[in-house]
Order: structure tokens, then sequence, then C-alpha cells
């Protein structure tokens, strides 16, 4: 049940943390605590691109604008020494994906601005200009790399509607939607056709648009090796290969009428890089390799090494039982930096390429969240700490050095809430490490009203990080926890699989094992705590107060839990298959992982229940049929559906107004903070 989709600004934001050094109220003086409105003043920096010559770093600054009530998202550049911030677009449209020429002449990006169909690529030239749009593709594009030489680009685009390709029909009234796919719906996207995203050649100078790959599949990631000769890129091209996510490796020449070869066969799926993994001699590409198909919702990735020409892959970090991420070699080629997550942390780590020795390079308590090399061994991160959002970072000898302020200002005014971390144990001995963020100017206090906010995934972690939605609660006055559940990232893969074909177990031991410790620690009041959560959050807050009264308001958001009528309404048909098998095969099974809904009138928590009107991931009858038992058997009880939103929300006065509904419905049902 991996519910992958952000849940909350956090995650757009980058949770990650350098230490735990989040000032005393005397220190902070006047600061004020955040506030619902501080979704429109906080920016999101992502996309870091280091220019060919390492001088400067391009990168994105996404902004909530509350006039026209959208986001809008801009490419930026700073110096490599941080001197200056610079602001290369600025149109209403938004802007994405900027990319440098490899002869350091142009910056790509793409936008719909301007009226183009679609996201289409334009070009800055670095010697000054407006923005010149380059290609002008029927449906847009996708996703796009350079060529080493600079001439060419290669475009991942889907394949045109029949019907949109036709440019001499007129638009009709909406036809009916046909399915015949086994895996028929996805969140955002929508009921699934038989249209598929294919890698095209673009050459810059005619604007003459090759087809490089085509068929019933979907092809993407393109990486050109060193020399411009090939591509390699991910598909599942395997029978039956909307039954099992399996991606493979390809590679195929750069060149029209080209066959693609097939690199890797693993039963399981694999991943590579965005850059950075091919090795610089084009010889051996790395990438990373699941576990099995089984796992698919807990897959824990290895480093993984394969020779182009063919050959057996070498598995690099099967000693590391923790998962590594965006693998990217160093320019030497003889190792491949990683990141890795391990318990509530995630760092920048060198794999030796040969050997497999891993040796740590950021030793800040932090989670890098992006990672991108430049030439001369120039390294970017984003990364936050408690105390600001994601910013742009140079990674020199092994220390960060922070290149962009654009949150400084704003953050100057803020007083944040303390964040620590604790262990805990359930009644079956297995140990939790959560964080508990306690209440700005209250880091003493005692006896406080008490919110666990449950992460989302199940694979994911919270960490010793800027967590809007944990600070926006608890600058109300509240303890907020957030708790690693087995089912969590960063504990290895054992613990991560724990709970395979057994949700709303161990889960709901772990969570009420925090419980338990933070109430003997002192920290919450017993009589005043609440639970909440979005997406697996909010199917764990059914779980728990199914499962234990003693929680006087809960908030699940984008949750379900009679499991059986999600069956066939979701996008999670492969997991169900793999890990639950059918309905009709194994109903008990079925029936068990849907307790809270057959045992609703256990449940005596008033409960606050949201969704997106049109979340294919979890869809809003999960948080209806529990709305609507709580209401039958009078519990206390309120539904909230934001219209024209997904999994993730993403309209900026949704954002507000889903902060302002959790502050309201925890603060009348548990009461106002102690003074300390």
């Amino acid at each position: 049940m991996m519910r992958r989709s952000p849940y909350s600004l956090a995650r757009l934001l980058g949770v990650a943390a350098i230490a735990v050094t989040t000032q005393s109220a005397d220190a902070q003086g006047a600061r004020r605590p955040l506030v619902p409105g501080d979704v429109y003043r906080i920016k999101r920096v992502s996309d870091p691109q280091v220019s060919p010559e390492g001088d400067w770093v391009a990168y994105t600054v996404a902004t909530a604008d509350s006039a026209s009530n959208k986001n809008d998202s801009d490419v930026w550049m700073v110096r490599w020494d941080g001197s200056r911030q610079i602001r290369l677009t600025s149109t209403p449209e938004s802007e994405s994906r900027p990319r440098w020429s490899p002869d350091g002449k142009f910056l790509a990006f793409t936008s719909a601005r301007q009226g183009a169909k679609g996201g289409q690529v334009w070009l800055l030239d670095r010697a000054g200009g407006e923005a010149v749009k380059l290609t002008s593709v029927k449906g847009g594009v996708g996703d796009f790399v350079w060529s080493p030489d600079a001439k060419k680009l290669v475009l991942v685009m889907t394949d045109l509607d029949p019907d949109e390709a036709d440019t001499t029909k007129k638009a009709d009234a909406p036809k009916p939607i046909v399915l015949d796919r086994y895996t028929f719906k996805r969140d955002i996207e929508g009921y699934l056709n038989d249209r598929r995203s294919h890698l095209y050649l673009y050459d810059i100078a005619s604007k003459k648009v090759d087809t490089l790959t085509r068929g019933a599949w979907d092809d993407e990631r393109p990486i050109f090796s060193p020399d411009g000769s090939q591509l390699l890129f991910l598909s599942n091209r395997r029978p039956d290969a909307d039954k099992l996510d399996q991606r493979d490796l390809w590679v195929i020449d750069a060149k029209p009428s080209a066959t693609a070869r097939q690199l890797t066969t693993f039963d399981g799926r694999d991943v590579i890089a965005a850059s950075g993994a091919w090795s610089p001699d084009g010889k051996q590409v790395a990438y990373l390799a699941g576990t099995d198909v089984g796992s698919l919702a807990y897959d824990q990735y290895r480093l993984a090494v394969l020779p182009v020409a063919g050959g057996a892959p070498r598995l690099l970090t099967t000693a590391l039982d923790r998962g590594v991420g965006q693998p990217m070699w160093s320019a030497d080629g003889a190792s491949i930096h990683v990141t890795v997550t391990d318990d509530r942390e995630q760092y920048v780590a060198a794999v030796n390429a040969t050997t497999g020795a891993l040796t740590r390079v950021t030793k800040e308590r932090n989670e890098v969240s992006t990672m991108v090399r430049g030439p001369n061994g120039k390294w970017a991160l984003l990364a936050s700490d408690p105390e600001h959002p994601s910013e742009i970072y140079a990674l020199e000898n092994g220390v960060l050095r922070r290149l962009t302020t654009h949150n400084d200002a704003l953050m100057a005014t803020i007083q944040l809430g303390r964040v620590e971390g604790f262990s805990s144990k359930g009644k079956d001995g297995a140990e939790t490490h959560s964080v508990l963020i306690r209440p700005p100017g209250k880091e003493s206090a005692r006896g406080l009203p008490t919110v666990l906010f449950i992460h989302g995934g199940p694979k994911g972690q919270d960490g010793f990080g800027f967590d809007l939605s944990r600070q926006m609660i608890a600058a109300k006055g509240f303890a907020v926890v957030g708790v690693n559940y087995r089912g969590s990232d960063g504990r290895g893969h054992a613990w991560q699989r724990a709970i395979y074909a057994d949700w709303g177990n161990k889960e709901v031991v772990d969570i009420l094992g925090a419980t338990d410790e933070i109430v003997r620690m002192g920290v919450a009041d017993p009589a005043r705590l609440g639970i909440g959560g979005w997406s697996y959050g909010g199917i764990l807050t059914d779980y728990v107060t199914a499962s234990d009264t003693r929680f006087k308001a809960a908030s699940s958001g984008a949750g379900s839990a009679l499991q059986l009528t999600m069956y066939g309404s979701d996008q999670y048909i492969v997991q169900y298959e793999n890990e639950l098998g059918s309905p009709w095969k194994n109903p008990q099974l079925w029936i068990k992982l849907s307790y809270p809904f057959f045992k609703a009138d256990k449940i005596k928590t008033p409960t606050l229940y949201m969704s997106g009107e049109k979340d294919f991931n979890v869809p809003t009858a999960g948080s209806e049929q529990m709305y609507q038992a709580l209401k039958v058997l009078g519990v206390e009880t309120q539904m909230v559906v934001y219209p024209g939103q997904f999994h993730g929300l993403t309209t900026p006065s949704f954002l507000v107004d889903r902060f302002e509904r959790w502050q309201n419905w925890f603060g009348s049902h548990l009461g106002a903070a102690v003074q300390p």
C-alpha cells in the first residue's frame, strides 16, 4: 500500500536537517510562530544543476501566489562562491527542468509560457537576451537531455491521441473512456489508455525530430553516453508489463532506426539517476537494483554496476542494510557517490567502484534530498535543517557550504519548535526511533497536549529536519511526534518488510509504544492526546483509533479502512495481487486488514476526514466510508473534500485551509498548551 504522494508542503520543501540547534525563546527575541498564511511566503528551492565550467548552479524556486491561487516556478542561478543569486525567468507560467548545454552556451528549460501547448523546451543564451522557444512539438515535452556535443536533444514525449493528431477534426463532445489495460488508472494521470512515452532525437539546428523508440511500453530517463553515441534508458518491455513494475535498463545507439538492447533481466525493479549513470570511460553503468517482485512496495535499493558490453551486474552495497539512491560516478571513475537513508537522516557516501567499500562523505546529521556532480569534483546538493527550508549547498572536501538564502529573511522572523529524537518499545519489544517537536517557547514544559502525526508511505521516514506540517501544528502549543513505525525507511530491509500482508498490526504497536513513552517522559498529557496523518498516515490513524480509545481527536487524511473496496478503485492492483492475493482467493485476509471499518463501533475519537476530490491514489470513498460510519454511530466527525485536488494538495488556498483545520480541530478537542 505504497502511498507515495506528498501530504504537505514539507515534502515539497525537502524534509531534511542539519543538527538539532533550534534557538531558545530568549535568543529568538520577538520571533513569531508559524501561521498557515506562511504557505504564501515560503520559497521552495529544487533541482540544482552545475554549469559546465563550474562557476554557477542553476535551480528552480517555486512560490504560492495568493492572487492567482496557483504555484509559480522560476529559474534562478547562483555563483559557486554564493556571492550572487540571479532570477532568470519571471513569467506567470512556470518554468522547470533547467539544464545547461554541455558547451556552456545555453541554459534550457521547459515551460508552457506564451500559450505553448504542453511543456516545450526554451533556450536562454548565456550571452544575454530573452528566452527563445526551441521546440513546438504536439503534445509537449515530458523530459529532455542534451547530447554531449550540444547539437541535439533527446525528448521524452507521450504518443498523441489520434484525434489530437488529426488537425482537420473539430473538437466534439467528450467521448466515452474505453479501458483495456490491467493497470488502468493512476493519480493525476487519470484513466490510462494505450498512449505511451517514447524517445525522440531532436536536431537543434534543423529542428528535425526523429523517432528512436516505439512500442506498447513506456521509455524514460534517457542518459547519453560520454561520447554521445549511445543512450541508456529505462523500460518495462516484459510480457504482461502492467502486472509487474519491472523496469529494466536498456541501451540504444543515438540514431534513427537503431535497435535497443536489454542490459538487465533482474526479477525486480531497476532505477537510474537522472545523470551520472555512465562511468567516465563509458564502459559501465551504475544503477539501483531493487529487492524482489514480492517486495516492490518495500524496496530497499542497492547500488549495482554493470558492463555495457554485457555480463553480470555487481552489487556493491549488499553489506549495507540501508537503502541508497542517486548513484553518480566520480570524475575519475574510482568511486560512485550515493545518498544513504539511515535512521532519521540521509547522507552522502562514496562507494569504491571496485571493492564496494563505503565512506561517509557528509558528516552533518541531515537529509540530502538531491545531489548532482559538476566539473572538477564540484558537487551541488539540496538540503535543509530544522530552522530552514531546503537550499542549495556546495559540497567541498566533505564540508557543506550554503549557496542560496531564499528563506533566510522569513525564517529570521519565525520561532520554530525544537526537534529531538527518542526511542521507545512496544508490547512486542521492538525498538522504534521517533522524532519529537516541542512547541515553540515551551522547550521545558511538561504535560503538553500532544499530536502523533504519522508519515505516509509506509516507505518513508521522519528525520531531524524541517517539517512544515508538524511545525505548523506545534506552533499552536502542541508537542508533535513523528513515529518511524515498522514499514519505514532507514532501519534495514527486515524492518521495512515487517508489515508485509499484515497492515495495521506492528505499525499500531509501534505508534502506541511511542505514545506510552512520550507520556512516561512527562512531555505528553495522557488526557490530551491526538493523532493524524495523510495517505498511509491517514490509514494508520484509522487503524489506531479502532484499536485504542485514549485519543481525544484524530485527523485522517486521504486514508482508507475498508480495504476490500480499494481493490479496483485505487491504483495498487499490482501490489494487491502480489502481496495479498485476490479477495475471492483470500477473503479472510482482506477482511482482517479492513478491521477499522468492521470495528467502527469501537471508535470513540472525534475524527476529521479529508480527501482530494480526484484522488486515484487513495480514492475519496476511503474517507467517506469512515465518515458515514461515525455519523451512523453518533461519534463526532466531519468530512472535508478539496475540489479538483489529487492525492497531494497543490492549490495554495487549500493548503492554508488544511493547516487551519488541523490547528482548529486539535485545538478545540485537546485545549491550549500549559505554560512552561
